[in-house]
This record gives structure tokens, C-alpha cells and sequence, in this order.
């Protein structure tokens, strides 16, 4: 997730001569690609205030990034339904109903971003819905409903312990607190863990910075959900754990979608690859199929091999350098062991490293995946490399903005062993009786050798 900010929440390719036929690529979405092009024709505030309305009228369960993709023409067509065609784009007067309606909602919840003066987040309240406000003996504020049912929390304190320990706590089993958790992710600088009770949902954001630890988190009676999980998700986008400059203003509405110039725009396929040897990286076939330009850690890439049972594929990348020492798994994985992803969230240039909790399901593996991680490398609680996912994660799952846990297919190391030995590459097996490590120490260990991949289909 990028800085993840919300909440619960294409077959072939040019290959070389020898390389293996495949189905003829999916014809991209000529309304997709119009969409995109007015869209990002707009200026940045403007991109930005029509995803934060989309939020207040619950057709966006995502972060206002400004970046326009399928969730985002989908949740446009989801507002037009019965105003006009699926185009993805708004009419004058549909940007202005849009906003009416967004206004309407945000003044309801009497939603204001506003700077905690105890903990100095900046963050959205709902006053109306959480008129109830008390000082926390740890410094912290709340805020809550009449009734009782939802309360928002901020905290800000010392870092006395790492963020990944404190994370490791957070999702640690508690016999006596029955919960599920459906999203748990884990980034150098913050953490969020999400998930459900049985009569309620919660979500926690906790970040790290010079001035030590500060975050929030939400619970809300699960009778409520169906209002609230919208003004969860515009909380999460307004979240600044250390802001600078003044708290923003309410979004305004701009020139309309179909008023701007358009601009050529291409739709990015986002992936991710492991350096598995000098300007050498291994990844998902789905990330990098019908590629006119492909990047792996901002270098220019070219495909070298894929194969498609499998689902791997091997990049040439000139300039980057060694892989960093990985340790491949040499022995089978026990029926739900856990495991590590390592991957990257968000798009563009807010894209972010992210370690995910997940579980070995023999050739496929559970975890909390956003789209754009396939070719996520795969490690056990040992450090070892274990798989590679092939899947591609679609937003179509996502909750409120937030990728819940699914199983996705994954080439297991005998098959990463077999697809790299067909290029004389190899991948050293590590240790069998190395100790379980924490998700920070793997992150350590093996970070540096996940690279972000990009695609223009």
C-alpha cells in the first residue's frame, strides 16, 4: 500500500525466437484509456478532490492519490449508474452533483481535518458522529460516539522498541482476545493491522519519525459498518503522523473531467522482481506481458524468458547490480507455516517496500496482497526464499480499500530452481536449521534484492 492511507482494506508477450507460444494479449479497455487521459489532464487538486468525494459517497474504498486506475473508473461508473454511460468520465454537471452530494455526506459526519494539540497528528474527525471527547491518561485523545459504539484513538509516545516488534505484538495470537485479522502490513516507517471481533471492526496505524511513535486506531460496532466503513476510509486518508504547513482545506470542486485538455497517459501494469543475479531478475509472467516499456528499480528492462506453465519470467536489467546473498528453502513447507512477503504497495513514485504476514499453502500462498504484487518473492520464518507469487492481485478484492487474505498461486523453489537453471542462474540452499527470525530481520536480510517493476502495455 505506498504509503498505505485507508482501510477494512493480458496473456502474452513478445518473446525471444525460442521462448514458448502463448495466447494472443487481451485488447486493452478503449474507455479505460480515455478515461485516464481527461483525467490526468486535470490539475493534482483537482484529481485528488474528485476520489475524496468518491470516498464520501462510498463508491471509492480507497486512498485520494490523484492516480487514476481501474478502482477509480469503476467507482466513477458506480456513481454515473442510471446518470449516464460508463464512459469513466464526469460531465460538468455530474462533477457538480458529485460534489454536492460529497458535501452533503462530509457535513452529516461533521468531518474536519483538524491537529491534535496532545499528540500533534494531524487527522479527520467526524465531530457529529463522535461528539464525545476526553483526554487519555497516556497523553493520547479520544473521540466517540453518544451511544458508545465507535471510537477513534490517537496516540504519539517515545519509540521505546522497534516498529516491527511492536508490529510482531500487534499479531500476535491472544486465546483470551478472540479476533481475526484481515490485513496486517508492515513498512520501515509505519505499520497498519485491521480486523474484526465478534460484534466490531478495528484498525491501527502506527508510525515512526524524529518525534518518536504516533498513530490511531478505530473500533466500531460491526451495526454500524455500513455508514461508517466510508468515513473510516477518509480518516485513513487524512492520517499525518508528523504534518507540516497547515491542515488542508475542504476539497473545492475544479474544472469538470470533460473540461480539460487531454494528455497522453498510458495505464502502468505494476509487478514486483527479485535480483537473483547481477542485472539479472526473476518475476511474475502476468506483471510483465505486452510490454511496450518495462522498468525494474527505475532501469530499463528487457524480457528474456518466460514460461507459462510456471508463470515466471526472467528480465535483463543492465546497470543493476549483484543479488544480495538469498538462501533458497531446500525442503518442503508444513501445512499452513508462516511465512514473509516482500513486496511493494502504491503507485508511482508513492510507491512503498512492504513486508506482509502470510501462510504457506503448499503451491500457493495466503496473504493480504494489493494489485501490482505479483512476482512478490515468498520467505519462510527462517529468511529462506520459498516461492514467487505468480497471481495477480486485482482491486476487485479489496475491502474499504484494503486487500484481505487470499490465497494466490506461487511457483514453489523447485520451480524456481528449474525455470533459472534453463540460463545456467542458481540460487544457493540456505541453512536448514537457521533460527525464526523477526519480520524486520528478513526485511534486513533480503529487502535490498526486491525491486518494483513497472510496465506500459
Amino acid at each position: 500500500m505506498i504509503s498505505f492511507r485507508s482501510i477494512p482494506g493480458l496473456i502474452a508477450v513478445l518473446l525471444l525466437c525460442h521462448g514458448p507460444a502463448l495466447a494472443q494479449p487481451r485488447p486493452a479497455d478503449p474507455r479505460l484509456e480515455a478515461a485516464t487521459r481527461i483525467f490526468e489532464g486535470l490539475s493534482e487538486a483537482e484529481r485528488k478532490a474528485i476520489q475524496v468525494d468518491l470516498i464520501w459517497t462510498g463508491h471509492l474504498n480507497s486512498a485520494a492519490t490523484g492516480n487514476f486506475g481501474p478502482l477509480t473508473f469503476r467507482a466513477v461508473n458506480g456513481f454515473k449508474a442510471g446518470r449516464g454511460q460508463p464512459d469513466g468520465q464526469l460531465s460538468p454537471a455530474e462533477r457538480q452533483e458529485l460534489a454536492r452530494l460529497a458535501r452533503t455526506a462530509r457535513e452529516t459526519a461533521g468531518f474536519a481535518v483538524v491537529t491534535d494539540e496532545r499528540t500533534g497528528v494531524r487527522i479527520g474527525i467526524p465531530q457529529r458522529l463522535l461528539p464525545k471527547r476526553e483526554a487519555l491518561p497516556n497523553g493520547g485523545s479520544r473521540w466517540q460516539s453518544a451511544d458508545g459504539r465507535i471510537t477513534l484513538d490517537v496516540s504519539a509516545g517515545p519509540a521505546s522498541e522497534p516498529l516491527a516488534a511492536l508490529f510482531e505484538r500487534q499479531i500476535a495470537v491472544n486465546p483470551n482476545v478472540p479476533r481475526r485479522i484481515t490485513y496486517k502490513l508492515l513498512q520501515p516507517s509505519f505499520f497498519v493491522v485491521a480486523g474484526e471481533t465478534a460484534g466490531g471492526r478495528f484498525f491501527r496505524r502506527q508510525a515512526s519519525g524524529p518525534g518518536g511513535l504516533r498513530g490511531f486506531s478505530v473500533g466500531y460496532d460491526k451495526a454500524v459498518a455500513a455508514s461508517f466503513d466510508k468515513v473510516v476510509t477518509a480518516i485513513a486518508d487524512s492520517f499525518e503522523p508528523f504534518p507540516t504547513g497547515s491542515a488542508p482545506a475542504a476539497p473545492s470542486v475544479g474544472a469538470a473531467a470533460t473540461s480539460a485538455t487531454p494528455v497522453a497517459a498510458a495505464t502502468e501494469r505494476l509487478g514486483v522482481g527479485l535480483v537473483v543475479a547481477r542485472e539479472l531478475v526473476l518475476t511474475a509472467g502476468v506483471a510483465v506481458e505486452a510490454c511496450k516499456a518495462l522498468k525494474v528499480g527505475g532501469h530499463p528492462a528487457k524480457l528474456r524468458l518466460q514460461d507459462q506453465a510456471s508463470g515466471l519470467a526472467l528480465l535483463d536489467v543492465p546497470g543493476l547490480g549483484e543479488q544480495p546473498g538469498l538462501g533458497l528453502r531446500d525442503n518442503a513447507a508444513q501445512p499452513a507455516q508462516a511465512a514473509v512477503v516482500l513486496g511493494f504497495d502504491g503507485n508511482g513514485a508513492a510507491r512503498g517496500a512492504v513486508a506482509l504476514a502470510a501462510e504457506l499453502r503448499g503451491e500457493a500462498v495466503l496473504a493480504p496482497l494489493q494489485p501490482g504484487g505479483a512476482g512478490s518473492p515468498v520467505f519462510d520464518r527462517q529468511g529462506r526464499l520459498t516461492g514467487l507469487v505468480t497471481a495477480g492481485p486485482s482491486d476487485k478484492a479489496l475491502v474499504a480499500g484494503v486487500a484481505p487474505q487470499r490465497s494466490y498461486a506461487m511457483a514453489d523453489m523447485g520451480a524456481l530452481q528449474a525455470f533459472l537453471a534453463r540460463t545456467q542462474t542458481r540460487i544457493p540452499a540456505a541453512k536448514g536449521d537457521a533460527p525464526e527470525q523477526s519480520t524486520g530481520a528478513i526485511v534486513a536480510a533480503a529487502g535490498k534484492a526486491v525491486v518494483p517493476v513497472s510496465c506500459v502495455p
